[in-house]
């Protein structure tokens, strides 16, 4: 009944004419940030971080307008995939299979719709399952020491790859490089000033905030500046709709598939470094085997469109679990609003649940109502959501741009934080070009300090012996994990990428 309890306390926090307008707005911008090809959840909260604190939003406030976009733009991606067969973001990749084979067969209305009926399954579920398992997770985590918690950031780390990396020599690389841009600035301990180079500015260390908006908003200001000769591939293109709602025994085929890959995505989203790029591969590969029997997925079977949307919309929920009661984002773009609320002075753990209750079911709360708002938005409004995908990028990214310089100006009133942030939108464009992730980057940048002192803890508590950072069997538990974390992706990484490819290109080889 506590549970219950604290849920309502959530909903009257979240149902002020302020947070419902948020709420509203979150989810409008998210589903045009996710309908844009190559923005994607991660850059769309980013790009708005600015627009938050410059309207002087509170901690709760803050997190549904950003929370918001986050589901939102996770619901926006399979429009592009959908209809132009081009995915918003990854996760919406699978979506492709047979969304856009559904849209050739003059079916594109009810493939849109039903994938955002699935995505509103698959996000309702999980915002149930972050109810009933956070709190859980919260009550494991009392357990913890700094050698824990050491262990617990090495295993965000070793993890955040994910499971269809390829590569995970760059994102130890890019880990290594956020690691070492947190230990700019005076040294907590010692007081010792370390690499700023005599800049008063940097006394302080870097500002995630504004390394974040440079690392993800400006770098794709500066792809498009450098393809700045492409057009867009929706420009000039009539784009046909047809039916907007999907008939009742589509529904009905659908619903066990919904069910079924909810609770797959789900899982995949609560494990560090999985993600909803899992979640949705895992989804469809799984409902593929259990209900093809006819090889009709490919083909534009609607369980096809059905089991990747609630399977990434699911993870994405599951992703704010680990966040929530660890403080250990679960993905990219819970790792920039893991930085919101560091910079709201407020830490993500597991005494969130206990100090900032508002904080955490508010948001809970908004998360509902903003599953209820996206339904009731991306099935009526799918016309003009669809004309988004028509804008010049010469116009957005402009905006983009603006938007960028504008709110971290507004932030900190700093000119320097400018040049800062054009620092990082040159870092985050050359490390684009050599396909290094930038999660790990800001990763490192927001738990670095707290990595730092969780070690100098932990060994100082044991009088300089190293071995107690494998002393507790909970600490060897997670450092076996974090281990298997990096190693799987080096044996199966490669195989699961080039399965994700191979069957969308088969599945563009039958449709042409």
């Amino acid at each position: 009944m506590e549970l219950f309890a604290s849920l309502g306390d959530g909903f009257a926090i979240a149902l002020t004419w302020q947070n419902l307008l948020l709420a509203l707005l979150g989810c409008f911008l998210g589903t045009i940030m996710g309908a844009l090809p190559g923005l994607g959840p991660s850059n769309g909260v980013a790009i708005l971080i600015p627009l938050a604190f410059t309207l002087g939003l509170g901690a709760t406030p803050s997190l549904i307008l950003l929370t918001s976009v986050y589901y939102g733009a996770m619901y926006g991606g399979r429009i592009s995939s959908i209809l132009l067969n081009i995915p918003g973001d990854e996760p919406a990749m699978m979506t492709c299979l047979d969304g856009h084979p559904m849209a050739k067969k003059g079916l594109a209305g009810e493939a849109l719709s039903l994938s955002g009926v699935a995505s509103f399954v698959g996000a309702f579920l999980a915002t149930w399952g972050l109810i009933l398992l956070a709190p859980q997770l919260v009550k494991i985590a009392l357990l913890f020491g700094p050698a824990e918690y050491f262990a617990l950031f090495a295993l965000a780390f070793m993890t955040l790859g994910g499971v269809s990396s390829t590569n995970q020599a760059k994102s130890a690389f890019a880990a290594a490089l956020g690691l070492g841009l947190a230990t700019i600035g005076v040294d907590t301990q010692t007081g010792v000033p370390r690499f700023t180079f005599g800049e008063v500015h940097l006394y302080d260390g870097l500002d995630f905030l504004v390394a974040i908006v440079g690392l993800f908003a400006l770098s794709e200001v500066f792809i498009f500046l450098e393809h700045r000769h492409g057009g867009s591939d929706a420009e000039g293109k009539k784009m046909v709709i047809g039916r907007l709602y999907p008939p009742l025994s589509m529904l009905k085929q659908c619903t066990p598939t919904m069910l079924r890959t909810s609770f797959l995505g789900f899982i995949a989203g609560v494990l560090p470094g999985a993600g909803a790029s899992l979640g949705s591969f895992i989804s469809y590969s799984f409902e593929k085997r259990l209900v093809d029997k006819e090889n009709t997925f490919g083909t534009g079977d609607p369980r096809g469109v059905a089991a990747p949307e609630a399977g990434n919309n699911a993870a994405a929920g599951g992703a704010l679990v680990p966040m929530l009661a660890l403080g250990v984002p679960g993905s990219g773009t819970t790792a920039v609003l893991l930085a919101v609320l560091l910079a709201l002075n407020i830490t993500p753990g597991p005494l969130l649940f206990t100090q900032n209750p508002d904080v955490v079911w508010g948001l809970i709360a908004a998360l509902f109502i903003a599953n209820f708002m996206l339904l009731a938005m991306n099935i009526p409004m799918v016309g003009l959501f669809t004309r988004v995908l028509m804008i010049p990028s010469r116009i957005l990214m402009p905006v983009v741009a603006m938007v960028s310089f504008v709110g971290i100006y507004g932030i900190s009133g700093s000119s320097f934080d400018l040049l800062v942030m054009i620092g990082f939108g040159v870092m985050g464009w050359v490390l684009r070009k050599l396909d290094v992730p930038l999660v790990p980057v800001i990763l490192g940048t927001l738990l670095g300090n707290a990595m730092e002192n969780n070690l100098r803890r932990a060994v100082t508590i044991d009088n300089g012996n190293w071995w107690t950072l494998i002393d507790s069997p909970l600490s060897m538990a997670l450092w076996a994990i974090a281990v298997i974390g990096f190693v799987l992706p080096l044996i199966v990484g490669a195989r699961v990428k080039a399965r994700m490819h191979a069957r969308r290109d088969e599945e563009g080889a039958i449709s042409d």
